[in-house]
């Protein structure tokens, strides 16, 4: 078990050094984990992460890797099968695992490696900057020091939320998970409405990917004020936003729509969860 002032495991071994593994292991190192404690197994590791290792000295893809207090799961969910049989002799009684892996349960996991205390996580794709949010659910095997420890290590690219319910982690996929691709396509029909309004094509993405930005980000500084309340406060009775908004505030408007959007990705997480 972790014995460590600092509160990062004793030992960890990070399997895929993809795009949101490398965003985590960046966060942790920006926060101080040791870098000795960390050892990355990736049969296709990038020459990024070859340089990270060479500027901070953790391991890649040694001969006999140690079972580890903590070991994260960052592989592509298709490869699962595959890599379990190399993955489950990394796996010690004492391990947890913390599973990133999309569609894939805690059953799904306890069924191809031998490991008890699991975390099931959905980050979201800003974890590349810091700036993500990722719900997460334990198997009852999962003790409290654990637990705080996993979100510790999420932590690090962003907030973390925990479920009680793992069933939960599909709308939380269908929320927060495609999330992201839900705001980059409003910034995209802005901007084309900018330039059926006369806008040049640069000048309206630039208005729209500012505002979508300015707007984000006032909501993430203002928690004490609601996202309604934010909107109300932007829009005078009678003016341009009011107009705006008697569209998009419609009966067949954004709400039913948005709805139907989120209904269709959480129907389609559940399918791919089996």
């Amino acid at each position: 078990m972790s014995g460590h002032a600092t509160g990062w495991p004793a030992s960890l071994v990070l399997a895929g050094a993809g795009k949101m593994g490398g965003a985590m292991l960046r966060g942790w190192l920006a926060l101080g984990m040791p870098a000795n404690a960390i050892t990355i197994v990736d049969p296709f590791v990038s020459e990024d992460m070859k340089a990270l290792s060479a500027e901070h000295g953790f391991d890649i893809n040694p001969r006999n890797p140690r079972k580890p207090e903590v070991l994260v799961l960052a592989i592509k969910p298709q490869m699962l099968d595959e890599a379990s049989a190399d993955i489950a002799p990394l796996i010690g009684p004492e391990t947890m695992v913390i599973s990133i892996l999309a569609g894939k349960t805690i059953a799904d996991l306890a069924a191809r490696l031998p490991a008890t205390a699991i975390v099931r996580a959905m980050p979201n794709t800003p974890a590349a900057v810091g700036r993500g949010i990722t719900g997460a659910a334990a198997s009852a095997a999962t003790n409290q020091a654990q637990q705080e420890l996993a979100g510790r290590l999420l932590g690090a690219i962003g907030q973390v939320v925990w479920l009680d319910d793992e069933d939960l982690i599909d709308a939380v996929t269908a929320v927060s998970g495609s999330g992201p691709a839900y705001v980059f396509y409003l910034a995209e029909a802005m901007a084309k409405a900018g330039e059926e309004a006369g806008l040049p094509a640069n000048l309206a993405m630039q208005l729209a990917r500012a505002t979508v930005e300015g707007a984000g980000e006032l909501m993430f500084r203002d928690t004490e004020t609601a996202a309604d309340q934010l909107r109300i406060n932007v829009t005078s009775p009678g003016g341009t936003t009011a107009a705006a908004l008697d569209v998009l505030m419609a009966a067949d408007g954004l709400a039913p729509l948005m709805r139907r959007a989120i209904m269709a990705a959480r129907d389609r997480a559940r399918e791919l969860s089996g």
